[in-house]
Parts: C-alpha cells; structure tokens; sequence
C-alpha cells in the first residue's frame, strides 16, 4: 500500500511540476512582443522545478522512513534516522521528519541494549540527547500532538539507563519527563500500543525513593493490563516491570511469577528472557 502511495504521489508532483513549466511557458510568450519568448524566460521557467522535486524528494524519504521505524532492526532504525535527518537538512520545521527521528534514536539505542552492545552506555546517551533533542523540536512545531510528548520522555528514559536515573535528576530531567508522559497520556494514552499508560507506570516505579509512588505506578500498570495492548510481543518489556513492582510484595509474588513465566511465550527476544529468567531464579 505505501509502495502505490509513494508511485501516486510521485506521479501528481510530476504532473504538477509539467503544468507549472507549460503555464509559465505560456505567459512568457504572450507577454513578449509579438508572441516572442524573453530572454528571462528560461529562468522563470524552471524556477519552480526545484521546489516541487525536492518536495517529492522529502514525501520518498519521508515515507521510507516511516515504514523502516516500523520494522524491527538495529539497522533499520539507523537508515530510518539517516532519512529523516537529510529531510531535515532540507526542511527543518518539518514536524513528522523531527519526531519520526526522535522515536528512531530511541529504537537504535534500545537496540544497542537488547543485542547487548559493550559501548551500549555511550550509544544511548549520545542517541538519548539527540532523540531529546528533536521530540523538544516536534513539541514546539506542535504542541497539540501525542508523538514529541511521548519520544521525548523515551529518549530521557535511554538517557537515564546510560547515565543513573539519579544523575538524571540531577540534571532537571524528572519535571520534563513527568510532563512529557502526563501529556502524551492526556492527548493519546493509546498512542504505539498504549505507551503512555506503560511509561508512566515505569516512570513511577523507578524513581528513587522518595519521589517514586508505586500505588501511582500499580494504577498505570493494571490499566495497560486491561488494554488490547497487553500481552503482545513489542510490549514484552510490560511483564518485566510489572513483576519487579509486584516482587516487592510478598502478597503479590505469585502473579510476578506468573508475568515472568510468560515472557518466553510471548516473545523470542533473548534480551528480555533472560530478564525472565534472573528475576525467576531470584525469586
């Protein structure tokens, strides 16, 4: 379907890039004496070419990138942020290209985790920066829309694995994160499969004491588990959280076992199963 999209699109700009030629053609040769083209007419001619071929450039670009952000894949996700940073060079207000590219730093560093990469720290602390950095852009260039919100806060998060979440206290990020989430949550809690529900729910339970809340985080958590949501292999990471705030209650040990026992289940992801598996063998 994207494929058709991206020939149709490519086809409508080529008609309309013909037509601008031809309709400028036209108005020179009346405009001259006798019918004559100017000398300038060439230029005006093909002033509009490059506009309209570097818009068909930015919508190919911009469709590929999309579609790599939604493949799994270290490298797809660092060609997809290649993409999107060459139609930023181009056009750097462009909304969809900035928080495409923030979600696409998030993907590549949490990648450099799961596949266990030993400079994963510095990867997710550059890639966290940079992710924060485009989401803050997105936000400006809309406020009013899920995707700056939520990457944001997601870029801080692989920032924090890489740094401390204490540094990144330190550091002011805790305010933004919370804001981040709560608006993403407020806008569109549904947004990539419910993820404003799971990362407040995380950003509450992870917070060092005395700022965390975990009646807050419990809340969260039993709402995504309610959601269609829950249960599918790209929220996976969902069963490893929940059990770590249900192990800290004996009462409650049981059902962490139980989330646990089905991460193998649920997913292949070696990195998330053996998370399954040392948190099982610590019970």
């Amino acid at each position: 379907m994207k494929k058709l999209v991206i020939i149709l699109w490519s086809f409508f700009l080529g008609i309309v890039h013909c037509s601008l030629c031809i309709g400028a053609d036209g108005v020179l040769r009346q405009a001259g004496p006798e019918g004559a083209v100017t000398h300038s007419s060439p230029n005006l001619v093909y002033q509009e070419a490059p506009d309209v071929l570097l818009l068909v450039q930015e919508l190919l670009d911009s469709f590929q990138a999309q579609d790599l952000v939604e493949k799994e894949g270290l490298e797809n996700s660092k060609e997809a942020l290649d993409l999107c940073t060459e139609v930023l060079k181009k056009d750097p207000n462009n909304f969809k290209a900035n928080w495409m590219a923030s979600k696409a730093c998030w993907l590549y560093g949490m990648y450099t985790q799961e596949l266990y990469f030993d400079d994963w720290k510095d990867i997710c602390r550059l890639y966290g920066k940079k992710g924060m950095g485009y989401a803050e852009k997105a936000i400006a260039l809309n406020p009013k829309r899920v995707e700056g919100h939520f990457w944001y806060g997601m870029n801080v998060g692989i920032y924090s694995d890489s740094i401390s979440i204490i540094i990144a206290i330190i550091e002011g990020l805790k305010s933004n994160v919370q804001d981040s989430f709560e608006t993403a949550y407020k806008i569109d809690k549904y947004y990539n499969h419910g993820g404003p529900i799971a990362a407040l729910g995380r950003f509450w339970a992870i917070l060092p004491w005395p700022l965390n809340d975990n009646k807050l985080a419990m809340k969260y958590y039993r709402e995504f588990h309610k959601t269609e949501f829950y249960g599918l292999p790209d929220t996976v990471q969902f069963h490893i959280y929940y059990a770590e705030l249900l192990m800290e209650n004996r009462k409650t040990q049981k059902e962490a076992k139980l989330f646990l026992e089905a991460v193998p289940e649920i997913s292949k992801n070696k990195f998330w199963n053996d998370q399954a598996k040392a948190m099982l063998d610590d019970m």
